[in-house]
């Protein structure tokens, strides 16, 4: 029913004025108010006595023209909840988000957003820190230039908590194992890791059906044998924790290096590592619904092994293996005259640098830039000087810290007798042979 109805009905006493308050949704004292100034200036006095008068809560005109001059010189191209946190933390100005989210787009400076797409159910968050990282890399104009680069971020799924990022040319086998050494390193092992199903993650046999676990990636080898559980998303709404985050990332930091006067990637990661990552995760990182950590230090000395690209190649006659155009000599070992039909191992390190193993020993090693690397200093005697691969790189390439090379110091006798006595010799020569009777006798009693 319209109002004037209610109270036509409350003044011809069809309906009491209490349960006209009732029906309209007012208290009983505005009732008691309205029927007052009904009875004295008629409909008319009903009108909004307020109608016409400026809000006291209204935002003064200068600080308007201050906060849209801002905008528009200064922060043009921060997101709208980036820019209200500027203005309280920088400038002092203390509005409501709503208020300068309506003053913005009312003015024309930044678009109204589109209505939300489909619905989907929320996956509930790990419990701890360390039962799942999420690991991508965004490609985006990180400097406000024509130069794109892709920030590589690995995030828990339990608090958002940003463990690693940097800025890398394309994100890569090598790029995403750099990172993830960094966070064992740091953190210790993790549960799961979940990323998109790129070619360095999983072998996908064909686009849009599932991947093939058991044909496994230089990274997911390295995770098969930290005991890593690796798992694909299928969508990018799957992965609407790191989506989220990256849309974060891409609408601060390059908004921050500018404001910083960064334009290189070394200063960029120097600028990451130093201080956004620590100013990102004051702002994001939420606290696990339980107490405790997923993580596990780790007890392997042989990361530098683990995180590398392994191809197996049979050495040729001449000693040497290749991959496509670039070849590697092989020299002379100590336990074996020649390796040509045997299959090594090469590992080639995220620092550019390549070994090769047969089985756990280190039989070759290169500099990043190729040339071989060589022990410098006064070779072992008995060991001659013919670049055989020296003990300390074979101990270096133990898979376990529990395993122990043989040493015995030079300074005594090895416990395994490998010359005659003197004092025995002399008594074998002494002796005297068996005469012919006795060796007679001795078989005619046999």
């Amino acid at each position: 029913m319209k109002l004037q109805d209610v109270l036509l009905k409350a003044m011809a006493k069809k309906i009491t004025w209490w349960q006209a308050a009732e029906i309209i949704g007012v208290t009983d004292r505005t009732m008691r108010r309205w029927r007052e100034r009904l009875e004295e200036h008629g409909y008319s006095g009903l009108v909004d006595r307020r109608k016409g008068r400026p809000s006291d809560k209204r935002v003064p005109l200068a600080t308007v023209e201050t906060v849209l001059r801002l905008y528009q010189e200064t922060y043009y191209d921060l997101n709208i909840r980036h820019f209200h946190e500027k203005l309280k933390e920088v400038h002092g100005i203390e509005l409501s988000y709503t208020w300068v989210q309506k003053a913005l787009q009312g003015a024309g400076l930044v678009a109204r957003r589109k209505k939300r797409g489909k619905h989907r159910r929320r996956r509930e968050p790990r419990p701890m820190p360390g039962m799942l990282l999420h690991v991508d890399g965004s490609k985006h104009q990180w400097f406000c230039d024509e130069r794109w680069y892709d920030l590589i971020v690995i995030l828990d799924d339990a608090t958002k908590e940003i463990y690693y990022a940097q800025l890398v040319e394309e994100e890569s086998t090598r790029t995403v194992m750099t990172g993830l050494r960094a966070v064992i390193e740091k953190k210790g092992l993790f549960c799961a890791l979940y990323s998109d199903r790129g070619s360095h993650f999983f072998v996908t046999p064909k686009a849009g059906e599932k991947v093939d676990k058991t044909r496994l990636t230089q990274v997911g080898r390295a995770m098969k044998e930290l005991g890593v559980q690796m798992i694909p998303a299928y969508s990018p709404q799957a992965r609407g924790r790191s989506e989220r985050s990256f849309g974060t990332w891409q609408g601060r930091l390059p908004q921050e290096l500018r404001l910083a006067g960064i334009t290189t990637v070394e200063a960029a990661d120097k600028y990451l590592n130093e201080h956004y990552i620590a100013e990102f995760n004051d702002k994001f990182t939420i606290a696990a619904k339980e107490k405790g950590t997923a993580f596990r230090k780790t007890s392997r000395a042989d990361l530098n092994w683990v995180f590398t690209v392994q191809t197996e190649r049979v050495v040729a006659k001449d000693n040497t293996v290749a991959i496509g155009d670039q070849t590697w000599q092989l020299e002379k070992n100590r336990f074996r005259h020649s390796l040509a039909g045997t299959t090594v191992t090469i590992h080639e390190h995220l620092d550019g640098s390549v070994s090769i193993r047969y089985g756990p020993h280190v039989v070759g090693r290169c500099t990043s830039a190729g040339q071989p690397a060589r022990r410098t200093g006064k070779p072992e005697e008995g060991r001659g000087n013919d670049g055989a691969v020296e003990a300390e790189e074979n101990r270096l390439a133990v898979s376990h810290r529990s395993h122990r090379t043989l040493e015995i110091p030079a300074d005594r006798d090895s416990h395994i007798p490998t010359a005659p006595n003197p004092k025995r010799v002399s008594m074998l020569k002494t002796r005297k042979p068996p005469s012919a009777s006795r060796r007679g006798s001795s078989g005619a009693i046999g």
